[in-house]
């Protein structure tokens, strides 16, 4: 192994990912993950400063965004949580992971954003229907099939009334739902983020991966 593969994130996530499904602890692997990347050992994970392409869309599409609250699930180094608030929402950015939401408050230091330790499979009552948008890119498929239907109540129970969502993952495609991390969502999972008084309008658009594909869910409670 050379010593590029020793400092993969990727690899590294694999790694932790299955021995902590394998442990019945599901997100225990996100907080080892970025406190290796904390102490250098490894690269820093989703490294990016530019918001996720559908995210940016999103954003432009509703238009500025006083008065809103928005959240951001699973949060990492903030840069979908950065675009929110600079278009001008108040922002909540939450991850599991102590080591991320330090991370994150050192690359922004005058950040806007409220940036907070949080797990979306035990919600904390002030966020629960608090948000007029709510987005949330990979985090879902960050957990094994076991706490899916716990994590999706978790997306849909942050949306306020008439608020909406913006969901997005890979398409399982081939892989079969126990392959991962990161564990894929087929159409059937995506479409339980729908239902019970939330519409969902679900689309399959090319990835920033040219080999893969996203879905990309609107929600909107009604």
């Amino acid at each position: 192994m050379t010593d590029s593969d020793d400092r993969s994130w990727p690899r590294a996530a694999d790694r932790l990912g299955r021995d902590a499904a394998a442990g019945g602890d599901p997100t225990r692997w996100v907080e080892e993950l970025w406190s290796s990347a904390e102490r250098d050992e490894i690269e820093t994970p989703w490294d990016r400063s530019d918001p996720f392409p559908d995210v940016a869309r999103r954003i432009t599409e509703l238009g500025p965004g006083v008065g809103g609250r928005a959240v951001v699930v699973g949060a990492a180094l903030g840069a979908d949580a950065e675009a929110i608030a600079r278009a001008g929402w108040d922002t909540v950015a939450f991850d599991v992971s102590p080591a991320a939401v330090r991370l994150a408050r050192q690359r922004y230091p005058d950040s806007d954003v409220d940036y907070r330790i949080g797990d979306l499979l035990d919600l904390p009552e002030d966020l629960v229907g608090a948000f007029d948008l709510v987005v949330e890119v990979f985090t879902v498929q960050s957990m094994p099939p076991t706490v899916r239907d716990r994590a999706i109540e978790g997306i849909r129970g942050l949306i306020a009334a008439d608020g909406s969502a913006i969901v997005v993952q890979y398409v399982r495609g081939d892989a079969g739902a126990d392959d991962g991390p990161p564990w894929m969502l087929d159409r059937t999972e995506m479409e339980m983020f729908g239902g019970d008084g939330i519409d969902i309008d679900l689309e399959v658009r090319p990835s920033p991966r040219a080999d893969q594909q996203i879905w990309v869910a609107t929600l909107r409670r009604t």
